[in-house]
């Protein structure tokens, strides 16, 4: 059996962190991992902002709470779900992830814990594991399964090599030119026939 996995944030949903940074003006905060490929760096950032600016988690997930997933994000998943084991794989937190998991009728989804105080305040977070990405697709071979997985950051490069087949999803072009080995393609339509081209089973469209 095939399982598909696939980022959230970039390629089923805008970027949770560009949204909360348009929304209070703060232009750091736009850094993703499309930017800073080291995560932890990343995280501490944001967390420095958030601090200097005082803002928490409820002033996040309002953003949030106003947020929808990328046109033909709820069919596509729809459409992998009936051909695939679908599992988004990422490095988002459980405590932004329901409004737009509930839009996209709930997936499975792996990803990390915010370390969150009793004011509301964000003071850390908690990695599931380190490079998750790349161990849920170990963990799933070993369970026997075949894995096509895709993502748009330097974020999803471990968790393409290690599956049978890689493919990007709207990539920023410093991601496609550094890692040429996987297809690029810029819509839902291209990346079906992607998945279809990388199962080893009969599929259609």
């Amino acid at each position: 059996m095939e399982i598909a996995c696939l980022d959230l944030e970039g390629v089923l949903v805008p970027e949770i962190w560009i949204g909360f940074a348009e929304k209070t003006g703060i232009t750091e905060l736009r850094a993703t991992t499309r930017d800073i490929p080291d995560y932890d760096v990343l995280m501490k950032q944001r967390l420095k902002l958030l601090k200097e600016n005082k803002l928490g988690l409820t002033d996040i997930q309002e953003v949030i709470s106003t947020m929808s997933p990328m046109e033909g994000a709820v069919d596509f998943v729809a459409w992998l779900k009936e051909r695939f084991q679908l599992v988004i794989l990422s490095d988002t937190f459980y405590e932004f992830s329901e409004p737009l998991m509930r839009q996209l009728n709930f997936p499975t989804l792996f990803c990390h814990r915010l370390i969150v105080d009793s004011s509301g305040v964000i003071t850390d977070y908690k990695l599931r594991q380190k490079d998750p990405k790349r161990q849920c697709v170990k963990a799933f071979h070993n369970l026997n399964f075949r894995v096509i997985a895709s993502g748009d950051s330097y974020n999803d490069t471990t968790m393409l090599s290690e599956a049978e087949a890689g493919i990007l999803f709207r990539a920023p072009t410093n991601v496609v030119e550094e890692f040429p080995q996987y297809p690029s393609v810029e819509n839902y339509e291209e990346l079906k026939r992607e998945f279809i081209k990388a199962s080893d089973r009969e599929l259609t469209l």
